[in-house]
């Protein structure tokens, strides 16, 4: 009988599997590591939603399992994607996290507590304690060491309320950068008001813009938004393009008859206070967001000559990588979000939303272009006492309406 010696016929097929073996268990071991689970959110408004995926990230790819308790509500019942935030105490979230491959099986609890809706106050005008509201998460910049429009001019001022379902922002539509006049028109404060939904849906049909002659939205800084239209002054210019008949400083705006400063693109640079996230709000109560190197396009193509009627010289287009007639796009989680883009219409096409009827200053429609408007020395002179001069100090808030950008 001949004995086969693995050791000498067949020692390499032996090396070769003792190598595996040994390889095989050393991945095994370096990827059994433990499963992690951080919290993303702490506290969230009345009725506020927030996907579940979005309020915890994890290494795991395990299955998740979601439950409750306390005041919130978890959506839909079966597999539940969303919690809504309830109005009477907090909610306790507790995931469940199947094992999956080499990562073990965890549970984690966290406790969300209710922000209460605060309600902004001046003293002295100066900043007090910051906001959270809504859906989505808009900053309204620190304006209290902003130059402002230059010498005699008064400084910003800005007042923003909010909560569970509404904004509320009140302005005296000063500008936070030097005034470069665009127009025969002055400079002059405000007085305006705008109230939003921060609950803002999607409606059936699109809301066309083409014949507004007003206020479509306000920036963060509380500055009115007009569409891509002028007035009929001058007759030369008629209801063109402001944008391409070069009629906006290097932010994107200028003052109108009433010495009203309005923008009709925005250019979203620390020069203007404006940053690269969220730049304002349409009154349909969706946010508007900036545009870093453009990304994203417009759909409109220029097919005639918008020095006169701005709104018959382009011609929407769809494309794979435009976005919608609205200037906008619906995001994953069905919420939507308008974008500035460097084309026509610059800010808004249409609203994509049901726009919320503004009363007063707020709801004035564009003036035509005309003389100057007279400037009173009390609303325009900035006074030289010290104790004036801290009265004008602007004011600035944090409100926060979407927390997913």
């Amino acid at each position: 009988m001949k004995i086969f010696s693995p050791s000498r016929r067949f020692g390499g097929v032996v090396l070769v599997v003792v190598a595996l073996v040994s390889c095989v268990t050393s991945s095994s071991v370096s990827a059994a590591s433990s499963t992690t689970v951080t919290w993303k959110v702490s506290s969230l408004a009345a009725g506020q939603s927030k996907n579940l995926s979005a309020m915890v990230s994890t290494n795991s790819p395990g299955a998740k399992t979601w439950s409750k308790t306390g005041s919130c509500t978890l959506t839909p019942s079966k597999k539940p994607t969303k919690l809504i935030m309830g109005s009477t105490g907090s909610c306790v979230l507790t995931l469940k996290i199947a094992t999956s491959k080499s990562y073990p099986a965890k549970s984690s609890k966290k406790t969300i507590t209710l922000i209460t809706p605060t309600t902004t106050t001046t003293a002295s005008n100066k900043s007090v304690n910051s906001v959270t509201c809504g859906a989505d998460n808009g900053v309204f910049p620190d304006l209290t060491k902003v130059a402002g429009a230059g010498s005699g001019y008064e400084l910003p001022k800005v007042v923003v309320t909010c909560g569970s379902d509404t904004l509320k922002m009140t302005s005296n539509g000063m500008i936070s950068f030097p005034f470069v006049s665009k127009t025969p028109n002055g400079l002059k404060s405000q007085n305006f008001s705008w109230t939003i939904t921060t609950k803002p849906k999607i409606a059936a049909q699109q809301t066309a813009i083409k014949t507004t002659m007003g206020t479509l939205a306000f920036t963060v800084t509380g500055i009115p938004v007009y569409g891509p239209m002028e007035g009929p002054v001058p007759a030369q210019e008629a209801f063109g393009d402001p944008v391409f008949n070069n009629l906006l400083d290097t932010c994107g705006g200028h003052t109108g008859y009433n010495a009203d400063y309005h923008y009709h693109t925005i250019f979203s640079v620390a020069d203007c206070s404006l940053q690269e996230t969220i730049v304002g709000y349409a009154l349909d109560g969706f946010p508007i967001y900036s545009n870093p190197q453009y990304k994203w396009k417009s759909g409109y193509e220029k097919t005639g000559n918008p020095k006169t009627n701005s709104w018959d010289a382009y011609t929407y287009k769809a494309g794979a990588s435009t976005l919608d007639e609205c200037n906008g796009q619906k995001q994953s989680d069905g919420s939507y979000r308008y974008y500035v883009t460097q084309a026509f219409p610059y800010v808004i096409g249409c609203y994509a939303g049901t726009a919320q009827a503004q009363s007063g200053a707020a709801a004035q429609p564009m003036s035509p272009m005309g003389p100057p408007a007279p400037v009173s020395k009390g609303s325009a002179l900035r006074a030289n006492s010290s104790e004036a001069s801290q009265s004008l100090t602007p004011t600035t808030f944090l409100c926060n309406i979407k927390e997913d950008f």
